[in-house]
């Protein structure tokens, strides 16, 4: 039997669907949807309710998300760790989707993130959550404040999130002060994520030049995405890590989880440090020095040795295993909410993000000191 979106708990339907499901029994904007629970086997009865849900929807494009029990806790995010396929229409390539989606609990980096946090993950422990997909034109990721005092944090960029939750873009970033402030740092949105309508799926596209570097967001609409994080604190008690999205001048909530370890007190792209320090946005707390090795994607990744520093475009997440033994992270593109950011503070590790043309501007072997804090890069 499959579950309603409002009608989700934890239990057998995960912790991501768990959390909208509470957000929207609280009248919130969340998608509706279903969840397939723990335990689900997929056949052709099966098959018969994932349709008839889909009807109760209205036959949409949607995407097929992971929703694991121990996803989203306060200890653990597995923040990108899981499958989601995004862009899938029709009961039978949704039944597809839902099936590779739950078999990406026994992908080896989900194993490597867990042993690294102290958890375990098995697919019967997964659920999997439907909804409609937002198409959105702007979107992004925004922190609550974890302390009395502390601003509210905004990421954005065009198109769908899966850009600033995967790092390909530079995005905006704002903070929303407690009396109401606004300060943003424009970023640079080079590409964009959007379904693609005629061969479904998604698809990436570059943004117009005079759009890369102008602001995604303006103060009010900051404003309205600061206030509705307020209320996603209080109905899920704690401050929250909330993906969202703007589609038609409407605000969706997407994804609401707790904050599972302190930002930098600064997420804004650094600008103290030596005088020769390459800058980027401070991701991860810390500080070190090491060799930093030139990762440029997954067929690099056997010339990383422990210890070192793994200086990259950036970061998805078949890289993981590289930060159990990477002592620090740097990227040319991507913010401090992004899924990259997110592990290696769970993970401990300093990173910079968003540093331009870090790949080419540090050579394979040199010595670099990365400060995590500030969101430098020194070359020795």
């Amino acid at each position: 039997m499959l579950t309603r979106l409002s009608e989700a708990t934890r239990t057998d339907s995960g912790g991501k669907a768990a959390m909208l499901g509470a957000l929207l029994r609280e009248g919130l904007p969340v998608p509706d949807g279903f969840v397939v629970p723990t335990g689900t086997e997929i056949g052709r009865s099966r098959r018969d309710s994932v349709a008839r849900e889909l009807g109760r929807l209205g036959d949409p494009v949607v995407a097929v998300r992971s929703s694991a029990t121990n996803e989203d806790t306060e200890d653990a995010s597995a923040a990108g760790q899981y499958e989601s396929i995004i862009g899938v229409q029709g009961a039978d390539d949704v039944c597809q989707a839902i099936m590779v989606c739950r078999e990406s609990a026994s992908a080896a980096r989900v194993g490597d993130y867990w042993r690294r946090t102290g958890g375990a993950s098995r697919a019967s422990d997964m659920a999997v959550l439907v909804q409609p997909v937002i198409e959105a034109e702007v979107s992004g990721v925004l922190f609550t404040p974890q302390q009395i005092g502390e601003p509210t944090r905004i990421e954005a960029s065009w198109g769908l999130g899966l850009s600033v939750v995967g790092g390909t873009v530079t995005p905006d970033t704002c903070e929303v002060a407690p009396d109401g402030t606004v300060v943003c740092s424009v970023g640079s949105k080079q590409t964009r994520i959007d379904l693609n309508h005629e061969l479904g799926g998604i698809a990436t596209s570059t943004v117009a030049p005079d759009q890369q570097h102008a602001r995604a967001l303006d103060d009010d609409a900051v404003a309205v995405l600061a206030d509705l994080g307020g209320r996603i604190a209080r109905v899920l008690g704690g401050p929250q890590d909330v993906e969202w999205a703007v589609a038609g001048g409407v605000v969706w909530i997407l994804q609401a989880r707790p904050i599972t370890a302190a930002l930098p007190a600064s997420t804004f792209p650094g600008s103290s440090g030596p005088a020769a320090a390459l800058s980027g946005t401070p991701g991860s707390h810390g500080t070190v020095t090491a060799a930093a090795r030139i990762v440029r994607g997954p067929s690099d990744f056997g010339a990383v040795r422990r210890g070192d520093i793994v200086v990259c475009p950036y970061t998805g997440p078949a890289w993981t295993p590289l930060f159990k033994i990477a002592s620090g992270v740097v990227t040319e593109t991507g913010g401090a909410l992004s899924h990259a950011a997110i592990v290696a503070r769970e993970y401990g590790i300093p990173a910079v993000l968003g540093v331009p043309d870090a790949t080419t501007r540090v050579d394979d072997g040199a010595l670099i000191a990365v400060d995590g804090t500030a969101g430098t890069v020194t070359i020795l």
